[in-house]
C-alpha cells in the first residue's frame, strides 16, 4: 500500500521563473505608468521625482514594456513546445464546462447547492484571468504602439487616434491594476494562500478545494503525461525547432522595430531646453464672468483675451513651433494679429473663412476684432 502523497507538483521551476518575471515587469509598468496617466496628483510627482524625473521615468516604463514583449514570445514558443511537441492537453482553453462549474459555484456560494463543483487544473476563475491578461497585453501593444510611435502612427491613421489610444491604454492599465489587487490577490492570497508560484507545490487540501477533478485524475493515472518514443518525439521536434525559430525571429524583430523606430515620446524636449520650464502645464481656462463683464464695458487686453486663444487655440497652437498663441509676444505678430487693423489679420479671416478646429463664438469672435482694433493692447 502506497502513502497518500500531501503535496502535488503544480508548476515546474521554469514556470515560476517566468511568473517572476512577469510579476517584475507588471509591477514597473504600472509604478511607472500611474503617474503619467495622473500626473496632478501628488503621489505621482512624488514618485517621479523619486525616479529623478519624467524622462527616467518615460524610459523605465518603455524597458519594463519591452520586457514585457520578450516574455509574451518567450511564452508563445513555450506554448507551441507543450501542446506540439509534448502533446500536453490545453487545460487553459475555455469550454462549456467552465460556464457550467462558473453557475454551479454561483449557486453553492450563495447556499442554493450543497456541493462545490469539481473543477481541473484550471478551473474557470483562473481561465478569466489568463485570457483577461492575454485580450490585455494585445491592447496595450497595439496603443502603447502608437503613443511610443506617434508620427508613424500619424502617417498612416488620422492624428486623433493618438489621443484614443492614451485614453484606451490608460484605461486598459487602471483595469488591470484593479483586477490584479481585487481578483488576483484575493484568490491566492486572502481567499487561500497559494504559494505554488514559489514552491512548485500544491496541499492536498488546495488540490480537493480549487481543482478536485485534477485530485482524482492524478490518483487514478488519467492525467499521466503521454509517452511518446523516441522516433515520434524526435519527428515532432524536427518540425518544431524550424517553425519555432521563424516564430522567435519574427517576433523579436517586430519588438525591435517597435522600440526602435522612433524617440519621439521619450526625447519630447530637445536636450538644450529640457530644464526650461514645467513639463507639465494644465490648458488655460476661459475668462471668468468678471473679465468677460470688464471686456463688455471695453476694458479689452491680453487678460481678457488670452484665455479665449487659450481655451480655443493653444491645444494646436502651443510653443512647438509654427503659429503660437501661448502668449502676448508670440500671439502678436504680423500677419497673424496686425494692431489696429483686424479686417487684415489672419486670426481672423482663419475664423470668418469657416471650417477651423477652433472657432470662435460669436462674441468671441466680436471681443478680438474689438480687441485689435484698439491696438491690442496687452494690459
Amino acid at each position: 500500500m502506497t502513502d497518500t502523497p500531501s503535496t502535488f507538483l503544480r508548476f515546474p521551476k521554469y514556470r515560476r521563473l517566468e511568473h517572476i518575471v512577469l510579476i517584475a515587469s507588471f509591477t514597473t509598468l504600472a509604478l511607472t505608468g500611474l503617474p503619467q496617466k495622473y500626473p496632478t496628483a501628488g503621489i505621482s510627482q512624488a514618485f517621479i521625482a523619486i525616479l529623478g524625473g519624467i524622462e527616467t521615468v518615460r524610459i523605465i516604463h518603455r524597458i519594463a514594456a519591452t520586457l514585457f514583449l520578450l516574455e509574451s514570445v518567450y511564452h508563445l514558443v513555450v506554448a507551441g513546445y507543450l501542446l506540439y511537441v509534448k502533446r500536453e492537453r490545453a487545460t487553459m482553453l475555455p469550454g462549456v464546462k467552465d460556464a457550467v462549474d462558473a453557475w454551479q459555484a454561483f449557486l453553492y456560494n450563495l447556499g442554493l447547492r450543497k456541493e462545490a463543483p469539481k473543477m481541473g487544473r484550471y478551473n474557470f476563475a483562473e481561465k478569466a484571468e489568463y485570457w483577461a491578461m492575454i485580450w490585455g497585453l494585445l491592447v496595450m501593444a497595439v496603443t502603447g504602439f502608437m503613443l511610443w510611435n506617434p508620427i508613424a502612427t500619424a502617417s498612416v491613421l488620422p492624428g486623433q487616434f493618438i489621443p484614443a489610444a492614451k485614453v484606451a491604454h490608460g484605461g486598459e492599465a487602471v483595469l488591470a491594476v484593479l483586477a490584479i489587487i481585487l481578483w488576483h490577490f484575493y484568490n491566492v492570497h486572502v481567499k487561500m494562500w497559494n504559494n505554488s508560484i514559489w514552491n512548485g507545490k500544491l496541499t492536498r487540501h488546495q488540490m480537493e478545494e480549487e481543482h478536485a477533478l485534477e485530485l482524482e485524475e492524478i490518483e487514478s493515472g488519467a492525467a499521466a503525461p503521454v509517452r511518446l518514443s523516441s522516433a515520434d518525439h524526435r519527428k515532432r521536434m524536427n518540425l518544431f525547432i524550424p517553425v519555432a525559430a521563424v516564430v522567435s525571429l519574427v517576433s523579436l524583430g517586430a519588438v525591435y522595430w517597435f522600440v526602435t523606430l522612433e524617440q519621439t515620446a521619450i526625447e519630447t524636449v530637445p536636450p538644450a531646453l529640457e530644464n526650461s520650464g514645467p513639463a507639465f502645464q494644465p490648458m488655460p481656462t476661459a475668462a471668468p464672468a468678471g473679465e468677460a463683464a470688464a471686456a463688455a464695458d471695453g476694458a479689452l487686453n491680453w487678460a481678457v483675451i488670452g484665455p479665449i486663444f487659450g481655451a480655443k487655440c493653444a491645444a494646436c497652437h502651443g510653443t512647438a513651433g509654427g503659429v503660437a498663441l501661448d502668449s502676448y509676444t508670440n500671439a502678436v505678430q504680423a500677419p497673424l494679429i496686425l494692431p489696429g487693423d483686424a479686417a487684415n489679420s489672419l486670426v481672423i479671416q482663419s475664423q470668418e473663412a469657416g471650417g477651423h478646429p477652433g472657432m470662435f463664438s460669436p462674441e468671441e469672435l466680436q471681443q478680438i476684432k474689438q480687441w485689435i482694433d484698439a491696438g491690442a493692447p496687452e494690459e
